[in-house]
């Protein structure tokens, strides 16, 4: 009987890492015959245990899937899967290899232990991509104390995220005499201005402002005439690349909560609107705002080169991943766009030339 062989397999876990999520999809086979009850087994997603603080353990029937944030360090990658880690090794020998193909040990951007552990450190764009690990050990006979050389291949696609960038859709409305009154358009560019003083310290400001004006037949009122507007409060105001250069590693937790901050300045404004208008005027304006009419909606966006996916990247589904080779994203959307032909061929594409 072969020393190190009937391991049981490791039931399903959930990781949940510093910054990373894992998910495993299907790639490869263990070829042994004491396993071949495994290769019934189906290759769907599902979550990899994690043993420790900040390790991802691999699996030799499937390529595991690994989230890092852009600037911050990979956990750990195990180059074994969770049940041969609670075994005895005998002379291990471990062979890491970055998306490049070349070796990564010796390499100033990695951490590799002498137990087969590996750290990818400032992680960046280009760094996406598959890292493979070769282990080979030996097994003894227990009886005739002959060595076998075993050798096994683990697979992560280790992909650059970010976090979503946050805005806010604003909708509320006021009662006007008239559709055609000049005050109308004077009074949106105030309002706005009034709005955008409010926020500007945060590096927030009102973008994409628009109103139409409604006329209204109420049984109670008759007909009256109200004027719908909507805004947006964007987080990106001139001068909001300083403060991502001032703190480059959490750049979008930074915006998110000025944005945040911004969004819950406007709507007390709305909320004191009513009785500054009402009480603070000695003759009642023509403009007046409509109580209860404040509605906010948040509104995500990715950074041009993210995109989300929440087929290929369930377990990361609100993260912002980086576009894989063929795909690519202009702008600030939330989805990845297919190359006509596969001419974009990296990790980020902004394009597809």
């Amino acid at each position: 009987m072969a020393g190190g062989g009937g391991r049981p397999r490791c039931p399903p876990g959930v990781l949940l890492g510093v910054a990373a999520v894992v998910v495993a999809a299907g790639w490869g086979e263990r070829d042994r015959g004491w396993e071949s009850s495994l290769r019934a087994e189906q290759k769907e997603e599902q979550s990899i245990d994690l043993i420790g603080k900040n390790e991802v353990y691999g699996d030799i029937r499937h390529e595991v899937n690994v989230y890092v944030k852009v600037f911050t360090n990979s956990p750990f990658l195990v180059c074994m899967d969770l049940a041969l880690s609670q075994e005895r090794i005998i002379d291990p020998n471990y062979l890491w290899t970055g998306p490049d193909g070349r070796v990564l040990q010796g390499q100033s951007y990695v951490n590799l232990t002498e137990t087969g552990k590996l750290m990818v450190m400032g992680f960046m764009v280009p760094m996406s991509g598959a890292y493979t690990c070769t282990l080979s050990h030996k097994v003894i006979e227990t009886t005739t104390q002959e060595e076998i050389e075993m050798v096994e291949a683990y697979k992560f696609m280790v992909y650059a995220y970010r976090e979503a960038d946050h805005a806010y859709q604003v909708s509320v409305r006021f009662s006007t005499m008239g559709c055609r009154l000049r005050n109308n358009d004077l009074f949106i560019k105030i309002l706005k201005k009034i709005l955008n003083s409010s926020i500007s310290h945060l590096t927030c400001h009102i973008s994409g402002s628009s109103y139409k004006c409604h006329s209204i037949r109420t049984p109670k009122d008759g007909l009256q005439y109200e004027l719908f507007v909507h805004f947006l409060v964007n987080p990106f105001a001139p001068g909001w690349e300083e403060v991502c250069q001032e703190f480059p590693y959490d750049c979008e937790d930074v915006t998110n909560r000025r944005v945040r901050q911004a969004a819950e300045r406007i709507g007390k404004f709305f909320h004191q609107l009513r009785q500054v208008l009402k009480y603070e005027f000695q003759a009642v304006p023509t403009i007046q705002y409509v109580d209860n009419s404040f509605s906010m909606t948040p509104i995500d966006s990715c950074r041009p080169g993210f995109g989300r996916n929440h087929h290929t990247h369930q377990n990361c589904a609100s993260c912002c991943v980086v576009c894989g080779p063929g795909t690519y994203s202009p702008n600030n959307e939330v989805t990845c766009r297919t190359c006509a032909r596969p001419e974009a061929r990296m990790y980020g594409a902004k394009s597809c030339h």
